[in-house]
């Protein structure tokens, strides 16, 4: 009888399949659900909800109040800093939300919105707006209180930046403005606006190190060309609610006690030299946002995540940790939809939910001492796009191009000011970006180096580190494949593949007619290479796909250059293990008796990062794996590999997988999804590069869905490396919109659904393992 509802069930809806899929899977325990029975102690308490772009942190504390730490994807400084927008508590009087029977806070993924349940019939809901920069919170509550709403600043004074000597993580944390020759910048107050009825905070950025930054890159010429991205930028919000009347600038409170509550938090960015502007900005949304009603905005937003989860989907089960990958995917995918829709991509250490650290309470806040605070995260806020892209290229199977668009956007909008960069640093057309960049494609000064002479930065692990170029290039053309959407290809894709194209073919001498990749980097692991395998590895791979675009795309001039750049790369790097059968830590060390593999580059050094370059050619660029030739080598070339690691920005188990390793790839899985840490939302992950370790839970969703589909041209190769032991129900996007779903139930395939169904052809389903 279930076999036959579930047939009628697949005929009704996509959604209908992922009621089948969990009600088999997950009994109970519904996995897109977050259940807390206590309230919490502090920020290492809290759940984190958004809309895309504005997003918070929010946790209850003992005595009953709810707090949110306000976050935006473009709150960007003076100093080119990721800044919270501020905290605001709310507290009641007297708080049904105090320690007892009746507490319980839950945050329901597929509706987008916490709850929050306390004694007698009170509930709060806090949700952040789908379509509008707003985040609601409302009690529904029969008896009356006292309510008060008061923001809590951190930010209250100018504050330099200290020495840093002998703390290591604080100097990661700032360390993208460190060595200055004036000992620092400062970080400058927010301001806050007094107002009849609302709280109004912004931060003003009255200044701008965009001037160091070309002046010590030698870019003085580029003074004018370009729009300043930080002068004048200004970000905040505003807060108010029916009943609530203003005490001073901090605090709202209730004249009289009354039943329920309304909280409207309005954010808004703009860039005006006057403040006044911003503000006239920020009562005008906060005025339309009002006048929306509130049942409507809510069934909007909960329809918008109802939609999302219906595009994709990967349900495992049958094995004692598949529950636990199953909602660590969903969790990941969560926090990325909450922080992947706004002006700017999501930062890999953290994203908009990194909650910092604090002093204890009461601590008196000492100038220059070093005070680590809400904005903090280690690493600091650059973009890197090594641990960036973990996050993002999942995105591309779950059809999820909507938060995919701003990672492709900044490199689009920053790539003039590249271009305008390289003419003035290299003489030749072109353009690259460093493998960590300001959102707006200018390295800090501190990796540049501080009165460096050169062109080229002073970081040794990044420095002559591009194969950024190529990869994102590989991202961009799956992105194509999925639905050949013209404005995509000429508007961004091609754009920056000329661009990158150009300046490798202009860049590298020719020796003997082929380039030569020489002073070059194997990522940031071989810092001394000539012709290293991922940047020839992805120009392979990525110039044959952009040859084989529609001609009405291309030029014939550019379709001749790239045809011309394939024909004169270099041959991939290949030679023997060592006497151990690793691969060898310099050429001279490889033993005349050594298995065949593919080595980091030509020529190399000793490893000083922990990174395995020679496997990029299986991922990601897929010149080897399953259904591809060679498949052996690359296997041994996996068995020799130095370094083995999935967690955080480790690859090894997506690697494992494109090589049809399937109980490897399952071990993997299960340790990036069961990589917890102490906050209490587990899923912001063991801190890695910092928490939330968003590129962690990227590599797990990349390693679960190269388990389940890989793309071979226009083959799809269906559980190339997918265990006997799992059960799973999944829906995933490939090339030609096409549709894949399947079920997998005892270690045999129960159905596969392919839409459109001529694209079944092209299916290879493989054996389970």
């Amino acid at each position: 009888m279930l076999q036959i509802l579930e047939a009628f069930v697949r005929q009704l809806a996509p959604v209908a399949l992922l009621v089948v899929g969990l009600a088999r899977l997950c009994a109970a325990v519904d996995p897109y659900l977050v259940t807390w029975d206590a309230p919490g102690i502090g920020h290492r308490d809290s759940m984190p909800i958004g809309n895309g772009d504005l997003g918070m942190n929010l946790w209850t504390e003992a005595s009953g109040d709810v707090v949110l730490l306000i976050g935006k994807t473009d709150a960007w400084s003076e100093n080119g800093q990721l800044l919270k927008l501020g905290r605001v508590r709310v507290a009641f009087t007297p708080s049904p939300f105090r320690a007892g029977a009746s507490f319980r806070q839950v945050l329901r993924t597929r509706d987008g919105v916490i709850e929050i349940h306390g004694d007698g019939q009170a509930v709060l809901q806090a949700w952040v707006d789908a379509d509008a920069p707003v985040i609601h919170v409302q009690l529904v509550d029969a008896r009356p209180r006292a309510a008060h709403v008061s923001l809590e600043s951190w930010r209250t004074a100018p504050r330099r930046l200290v020495d840093v000597t002998g703390n290591a993580e604080l100097a990661q944390g700032l360390r993208e403005l460190q060595g200055s020759p004036a000992g620092g910048p400062t970080i400058d107050p927010d301001t806050v606006l007094a107002a009849p009825d609302s709280l109004i905070w912004l931060h003003h950025n009255a200044r701008s190190i965009y001037g160091d930054l070309l002046r010590n890159q030698h870019l003085e010429a580029l003074q004018g060309a370009f729009s300043d991205p930080l002068l004048h930028r200004n970000v905040g919000a505003l807060a108010r609610g029916p009943g609530l009347t203003v005490v001073d600038d901090h605090t709202l409170t209730t004249a009289t006690p009354q039943a329920g509550l309304r909280l409207d938090i309005t954010a808004f960015a703009n860039v005006a030299e006057r403040t006044d502007v911003w503000r006239a900005g920020v009562q005008a949304a906060a005025d339309q946002a009002a006048a929306r009603d509130a049942a409507a905005a809510r069934a909007a937003t909960q329809a918008w995540w109802n939609r999302f989860w219906e595009r994709s989907w990967i349900l495992v089960g049958g094995e004692a940790h598949a529950a636990e990958v199953t909602q660590g995917f969903i969790m990941q995918r969560w926090m990325t939809a909450c922080g992947g829709r706004g002006p700017a991509p999501i930062k890999f250490n953290g994203g908009t939910f990194t909650v910092g650290q604090e002093p204890p309470s009461g601590t008196p806040y000492v100038p220059e001492q070093g005070r680590v605070d809400p904005d903090f995260r280690v690493w600091g806020s650059n973009v890197w796009f090594q641990n960036t892209r973990l996050i993002y290229w999942p995105m591309i199977a779950n059809g999820d191009l909507d938060t995919l668009a701003p990672f492709y956007a900044m490199y689009k909008a920053a790539l003039p000011l590249a271009t305008a960069r390289t003419r003035l640093a290299w003489r030749h057309d072109g353009a690259i970006f460093p493998e960590t960049i300001f959102f707006f494609g200018l390295p800090s000064n501190n990796d540049f180096g501080w009165g460096n002479p050169g062109p080229e930065m002073t970081n040794p692990y990044i420095g002559r580190h591009f194969n950024n170029a190529p990869e994102l290039m590989m991202m961009l053309l799956d992105t194509w494949d999925l639905h050949h959407d013209a404005d995509l290809a000429t508007g961004t894709l091609l754009p920056l593949a000329d661009a990158f194209t150009l300046w490798f073919d202009q860049h590298w001498p020719r020796v003997a007619g082929k380039l030569r990749f020489e002073p070059s980097e194997a990522l940031e692991t071989r810092q001394h290479a000539a012709d290293p395998l991922p940047d020839i590895a992805g120009l392979m791979q990525v110039l044959t796909r952009l040859c084989a675009l529609p001609e009405a795309l291309t030029t014939p001039a550019q379709r001749a250059r790239w045809h011309t750049m394939l024909a004169d790369l270099p041959p991939l790097p290949r030679g023997l293990t060592d006497a151990a059968g690793k691969v060898p830590v310099t050429p001279d060390q490889a033993s005349p008796t050594g298995t065949p593999i593919l080595w980091p580059a030509a020529s190399f050094d000793a490893p000083k990062n922990s990174e395995n370059p020679e496997l990029y050619a299986v991922h990601p660029y897929r010149l080897f794996g399953v259904g591809l030739p060679e498949l052996e080598l690359a296997r041994a070339t996996y068995e020799a590999k130095r370094f083995a690691d999935s967690t955080c920005w480790g690859q090894q188990g997506i690697q494992a997988a494109c090589l049809g390793f399937a109980a490897r790839a399952q071990r993997e899985a299960v340790a990036n999804f069961t990589a917890y840490d102490s906050q209490r939302f587990r899923w912001f992950w063991k801190s890695g590069d910092w928490q939330p370790d968003l590129d962690n839970g990227g590599a797990g969703q990349l390693i679960l869905q190269s388990m389940l589909m890989q793309a071979r041209g226009d083959r799809i190769l269906l559980f190339p490396a997918w265990p006997k032991a799992w059960d799973v129900d999944f829906r995933l996007h490939a090339a030609h919109d096409t549709v894949v779903s399947g079920t997998v139930r005892g270690g045999r395939v129960i159905d596969v659904t392919v839409i459109p169904e001529s694209r079944r052809k092209d299916v290879v389903q493989m054996e389970l393992q």
